[in-house]
């Protein structure tokens, strides 16, 4: 994909999305008795974005993050104000391109890592123009629907 600036969202007034929150979390093992109350809302734009200006919405293309649980098609919330150190998750410009993949410095050469082994890392070199355009704060994604039971060992 070839390098643009997206814009931020003009807004007018403050965005907020405020939903019921649950008072506690929801078991992931064996599940506990439910107290059948809410604990109030939660704004999502105020939990989720540092600051509007600088947060940005993309769509994940390809398949070479599925290791950090980044799929084909993802929402990526992505905040251009953080300080991208190594380990965090970025959308780069290399050569011109975007690519998201994990940052990290090995033996000190830069290196933008993939998720999944199918896809090579890249290595920057000294004659490579990258520059990091934003830090990935969250993944949206829509839960996967499968049917019948998955298979026991």
């Amino acid at each position: 994909m070839q390098a643009s600036q997206p814009e931020p969202l003009a807004l007018s007034e403050p965005l907020t999305l405020i939903l019921p929150f649950a008072p506690e979390g929801v078991a992931c093992g064996f599940p506990s008795p439910a107290e059948g109350y809410w604990a109030g809302d939660l704004d999502l734009i105020e939990h989720m974005v540092r600051d509007p200006a600088c947060t940005f919405i993309w769509r994940a293309a390809g398949h070479s993050m599925t290791g950090a649980g980044i799929d084909d098609g993802d929402l990526l919330l992505v905040d251009r104000g953080i300080d991208p150190v190594p380990g965090k998750l970025v959308i780069a410009v290399v050569d011109g391109e975007y690519t998201v993949k994990r940052l990290d410095i090995i033996q000190g050469r830069t290196v933008l890592l993939a998720e999944n082994l199918d896809y090579p890392d890249v290595v920057l070199h000294e004659h490579t123009d990258m520059t990091v355009w934003g830090v990935v704060i969250w993944i949206l994604k829509q839960p996967v629907t499968r049917r019948g039971v998955r298979p026991r060992r």
